[in-house]
């Protein structure tokens, strides 16, 4: 899973270790009172990850921001998970608020696996079709009340927030071709189908695999319904040049979904590059990663 990401990031970021997560399990569930605590290794900004004992697996908010994601997900990966080809995280417990600690944090079942590496994925091809059956099987998921997905909006509304990010990366990188790159995203045709299921953050810290295969599809705070195409982002922040097509086919993009897709891989990873070149070394390579393969393909 990368490094432990302990430095702050964001404004309100909150400490949380080992002993903390302890106190607040032995009170809130006494039965897991003698599990050992032990932190995980993530390279995530917006929640902390404790395993505890064998089974299970302590998250908690980092930030105020972090907060919602917390019973988003309890109220939606109960109804999700069991339409999808792999496993999502389980919730088995609730934790509240107390006088340790500010917000509520949940209990999950552990997963296995290991986070894939862009540019050394064992195997590619396998890979590519299963993210492809994961995101066509989360599109075909029911609507009923669904919320609006974090990145369910038109790719317009990235703009602003994608242009300051190349103004701070002048010098860095190739920002004329990014640019260029960028503007050819925006003049795509905008989506005009109904209000579909996405992730909406498909990148490697949130995959798992077992010996080259997908295994799980973790982290849904950001999962709701709007354009789709925000899950084809997996196609340059992960897999290889050589199986984008194997996945293309797998979720049945056309063109105008492709290049929107290649645009929100695109904008993500400008706007973290320059946020997160410090404080998190992992989201910063893969940022790189990103780019440099967005800017690879043909024109």
């Amino acid at each position: 899973m990368g490094p432990v990401s302990t430095q702050k990031m964001r404004d309100g970021e909150i400490d949380i270790d080992a002993p903390l997560v302890h106190r607040l399990v032995a009170r809130r569930f006494p039965a897991w009172a003698e599990l050992p605590v032990t932190r995980l290794r993530s390279s995530g900004t917006e929640n902390a990850m404790f395993r505890l004992g064998q089974e299970l697996v302590v998250r908690l908010p980092r930030h105020p921001g972090a907060v919602a994601d917390v019973t988003h997900e309890r109220d939606w990966l109960p109804r999700l998970g069991p339409g999808l080809p792999v496993a999502v995280p389980e919730p088995v417990g609730s934790g509240e608020p107390d006088g340790d600690f500010p917000w509520p944090w949940s209990v999950y079942r552990w997963l296995d696996g290991a986070n894939p590496v862009a540019g050394a994925v064992q195997e590619p091809e396998q890979l590519a079709k299963e993210l492809g059956a994961f995101v066509a099987t989360l599109r075909r998921t029911a609507t009923v009340d669904a919320p609006r997905g974090y990145r369910g909006g038109p790719l317009t509304g990235q703009d602003e927030s994608t242009r300051e990010a190349l103004g701070r990366l002048a010098g860095r990188i190739d920002t004329a071709e990014a640019t260029a790159r960028w503007e050819r995203a925006l003049a795509a045709p905008a989506y005009a189908g109904p209000p579909l299921w996405a992730h909406g953050d498909l990148s490697p810290g949130n995959v798992l695999v077992t010996g080259g295969g997908l295994s799980a599809v973790i982290d849904f705070g950001c999962a709701g319904v709007g354009d789709p195409a925000v899950d084809l982002i997996v196609a340059w922040n992960l897999l290889p040049a050589s199986v984008r097509g194997v996945f293309r086919d797998a979720v049945g993009a056309d063109d105008a979904e492709w290049a929107r897709g290649r645009g929100w891989a695109l904008s993500i990873a400008l706007v973290q590059l320059p946020y997160y070149w410090r404080t998190n070394p992992v989201l910063a390579q893969n940022a790189r990663h990103t780019i440099g393969e967005v800017l690879a393909e043909s024109a």
